[in-house]
């Protein structure tokens, strides 16, 4: 299995996504095919595609008002095959050109193609309508402003619903009707100014496919620019309003811009980072990143001064699946903290609560462009958005821009569930639909369709909101290949044309990157060019790289042996017991490629770097083999995110706590996660790390915690609380199976460190933070810059295992994750001054201190399981 297709593994656990619920018909219709079955997709107003059908005459069919609209057999131009690749096989049909005329009338009521086959039978199925939506209104209603536009104080309201019989607007208690614009499907209504401030919802007449009739539905504004308590309301707000402004809002004064190739990246999430931070005054919310005394805030601060440069806040939009207001939040009914480090009563008692606790990473979005209210002082209303500004000031303030981790992939239910709000605006719109038209699920939940012009539309108008009203300086898209690589360069050029001086932002300063995977019904291209990580190398915008990962981990997150190694956790040099490893041979063949692997991660991944393998062949990056993908896909540095864990998966220590032997101590323990760290940290290309893993960060071997609560997601600042390892066996849904691995290492008291292996492993990964800064050499701009400054001089077939050797520049680095201390005699190198680097030579790693050069030899000496960084002069 490749790591694309390791990830979807991930992210089918990753939301809780809401069963389907029925709504409350306002009529009923006759009988329709099942929900799910529209296998005929009108694709424009000229053609019909229907799987499954004879290619003889047929006939589309709405309503009541009987409306027929002739189908004769026809192709599909070229163009059309373009754009519907995976149809392209399927019978093809002409509408009758004096038919066409009622396409936006029939759109309007349940539609149904019909067939009389050869044999006599009538055949009926549903019909797809994305297509012929785009094509009738979408050049026109993509350029409209929607959701609430004030103007001189009067708000005018607007929403896109092209298939709607009337839409009405519910305002603070009265119903006000709304008026249908014909050329663009957009149905608007203005106001006065007392309209400000005030609650509203679309009441939308329309023919629900999923409820087989004509439902009324009362809907919040997709483009809500603020919302009541638990999203039951949009509220009539002006982001522009000065109130809304915190204290020199206007005025704020940011970091300096950090290119996405140089950027050192902390992934965090707001509730983690401080809800049992005795230290913060804002425990669990925006506003604890205010806090400039806290231990988190300091800790913050600590790593800005040393080198990072954004802090990543996972999903902070509103969600779907977490009570906002405080009072209505459950908590683990008995003492955690009383029970063994190996029992499962603290899962078991976090599991009672958890579907109505505080906690959610937040992929679940229910309303894409609006804070989260469980993060706010007060949900009810727009003190969201103050305190959502103030945050961003905050981690300004201390040195620091910001990354909002967005998911327009999926919403958090479709159809008529009350957590469904696009699919109860446009039925079938929205939402990707499979080809017997039941809507895709790949991404774990509801999938969207941003190749459709209107969802293309939100994507590109959430974002740059997000930028312009609330000044965030970069954007990660969660399973980024799902959308069109057209879509994310859209998002791109609307960035780009945001400027200081008109929007209060620079818009190309933002930096972009995403999961490029690639899998689902989207995989390999099937419908349009995706934003995959070949795909988007040469943008400019970041995809996630598995390759060194992987081999830095070892083996899969998904390995049903999570004791499998890798270069940073013993593989051949270190051995543990698990069978999963192999013989001999076959560690030290696996233990070389991923040297290989790491060494091209190094260079940021690049496709055309070209070097000496372990098996003694002169290889490119993309000849190099990653599970059947080029392990090197980046057409310069900055096309290609490094990282050795995130919030997916295990934490980097609970990894390591499987795979290396258990006979390994808190120092070397600590000394290999650095190690691990180093191989992103001092590569070429954007880093990101998990926040916390510089503090050997635990979440007691949970490898999905996105609903596992406080108690085993919450960050520890003060090293007396621990790392968060030995609170119990991990949740039973995702982890179950590796309970007989988790129990003996949960119960051993080694395994939880001490106060000094946390300040030391913090220690010395600020120094590779400094040292990465302070060194032009690691922000090379070019394939052809990177090819001539930095090589492996000591790769090849004769190369030792567990040992990275790299010259770059003036700087030599030798990782050694070998137990032993090596000697790596780089013979051109003869004669030359070398030094460990001096951040390094005075900094706080005293072992790494004894690292040493002879220049007699060119032989640099390094301690085990030690990244140590040596420049000339």
């Amino acid at each position: 299995m490749n790591g694309p297709l390791r990830r979807t593994v991930a992210a089918v656990a990753m939301v809780l996504c809401a069963a389907a619920l029925p709504a409350t018909p306002s009529a009923t219709a006759a009988p329709a095919p099942a929900a799910a079955d529209a296998q005929a997709q009108w694709i424009d107003r000229n053609t019909v595609i229907w799987k499954g059908a004879e290619h003889t005459a047929a006939q589309l069919e709405s309503g009541a008002h009987g409306i027929r609209i002739r189908l004769t057999p026809g192709t599909l131009t070229p163009a059309e095959r373009a754009a519907y690749p995976h149809l392209a096989t399927y019978p093809a049909f002409t509408v009758d050109p004096r038919d066409r005329g009622l396409a936006r009338t029939a759109l309007r009521d349940r539609l149904l193609a019909t067939q009389r086959r050869a044999d006599g039978q009538r055949t009926t199925t549903g019909v797809q309508i994305p297509g012929v939506l785009d094509d009738l209104y979408g050049a026109r209603a993509r350029h409209a402003a929607l959701g609430p536009v004030f103007h001189h104080g009067r708000p005018t309201l607007s929403v896109w619903a092209p298939t709607a019989r009337t839409v009405a607007l519910e305002l603070d208690g009265r119903t006000v009707p709304m008026r249908r614009e014909d050329a663009t499907g957009i149905w608007r209504v203005q106001g006065t100014r007392d309209w400000a401030g005030k609650p509203y919802r679309y009441l939308v007449t329309v023919w629900a496919p999923t409820a087989g009739k004509t439902v009324t539905n009362k809907v919040t504004d997709p483009y809500s620019t603020a919302l009541t308590a638990d999203s039951a309301r949009s509220l009539v707000t002006d982001l522009d309003d000065p109130k809304l402004a915190p204290a020199g809002w206007s005025q704020l004064t940011k970091p300096a811009a950090v290119p996405l190739r140089r950027a050192r990246i902390q992934e965090l999430q707001i509730r983690d980072f401080s809800v049992e931070d005795r230290t913060s005054r804002h425990p669990g919310q925006y506003l604890a990143l205010t806090d400039r005394r806290s231990d988190g805030m300091r800790h913050l601060a600590s790593l800005a001064r040393s080198g990072t440069s954004y802090v990543h806040l996972l999903p902070a939009f509103d969600f779907a699946t977490t009570p906002e207001r405080r009072a209505d939040q459950e908590h683990p009914g008995c003492d955690l903290a009383s029970y063994a480090p190996d029992s499962d009563s603290q899962q078991d008692c976090v599991g009672k609560s958890a579907a109505r606790d505080a906690y959610n990473w937040g992929y679940d979005p229910l309303h894409y462009t609006v804070p989260e209210g469980a993060y706010a002082s007060d949900p009810e209303g727009p003190a969201r958005t103050v305190e959502f500004r103030r945050m961003v000031q905050g981690l300004n303030g201390s040195g620091l821009r910001t990354v909002m981790d967005v998911v327009y992939n999926h919403t958090a239910a479709s159809g008529q569930d009350p957590h469904s709000v696009l699919d109860r605006i446009v039925p079938g719109y929205y939402q990707r639909l499979l080809d017997d038209g039941g809507v895709a699920t790949s991404t774990c939940c509801s999938g969207t369709a941003p190749e459709h012009t209107m969802m293309g539309k939100l994507v590109v108008d959430s974002v740059v909101t997000w930028a312009r009203e609330y000044k965030v300086d970069g954007f990660r898209f969660d399973l980024m290949g799902h959308h069109p690589k057209a879509n994310i360069l859209a998002v791109r050029k609307a960035l780009d044309a945001l400027t200081p001086r008109k929007d209060g932002v620079d818009g190309k300063s933002i930096v972009l990157y995403g999961e490029g995977w690639n899998f689902g019904e989207a995989a390999n291209d099937a419908r349009f060019v995706q934003a995959t990580q070949q795909n988007m190398a040469g943008t400019g915008i970041a995809t996630f790289s598995d390759r060194a990962r992987d081999a830095v981990r070892g083996g899969s997150p998904f390995d049903g042996d999570p004791g499998i190694q890798g270069f940073a956790s013993g593989l051949y040099t270190d051995p543990n017991s698990s069978a999963g490893n192999g013989s001999r041979t076959e560690q030290r063949a696996r233990l070389l490629h991923y040297q290989d692997l790491i060494k091209i991660g190094l260079t940021g991944n690049l496709a055309d770097y070209t070097f000496t393998d372990t098996t003694g062949r002169r290889v490119k990056g993309s000849q190099l083999d990653y599970n059947g993908a080029p392990a090197g896909y980046a057409a310069a540095p900055g096309d290609a995110l490094a990282y050795a864990d995130a919030h997916d998966n295990e934490t980097l220590y609970d990894a390591l706590a499987y795979k290396l032997p258990r006979r390994t101590g808190a120092a070397d323990r600590s000394r290999m996660q650095v190690l691990a760290l180093a191989t992103a940290a001092l590569s070429q290309g954007p880093a990101l790390s998990q926040a916390g893993s510089d503090l050997l960060r635990s979440k007691s071997l949970d490898r999905n915690s996105f609903d596992s609560g406080d108690w085993f997601n919450a960050l520890h600042w003060n090293c007396a609380d621990g790392n968060g390892f030995g609170r119990g066996l991990p949740p039973a849904a995702d982890n179950k199976d590796k309970w007989p691995y988790a129990e003996p290492l949960l119960a051993d008291p080694a395994l939880r460190p001490g106060c000094a292996a946390i300040s030391d492993t913090s220690a010395a990964y600020r120094d590779l933070l400094r040292i990465h800064t302070t060194e032009p050499a690691f922000g090379l701009a070019t394939t052809a810059r990177v090819q001539s400054a930095l090589s492996f001089p000591l790769s090849g077939k004769d190369e030792t295992p567990g040992i990275i050797t790299m010259r770059l520049g003036n700087l030599v680095v030798v990782l050694n994750a070998t137990p032993d201390r090596q000697d790596q005699t780089v013979r051109d190198l003869a004669g030359e001054r070398y030094a460990l680097h001096p951040v390094q030579a005075h900094g706080a790693d005293r072992t790494t201190r004894t690292a040493s050069y002879a220049r007699s030899s060119g032989t640099f000496s390094v301690p085990a399981r030690t990244a140590a960084v040596f420049r000339r002069g």
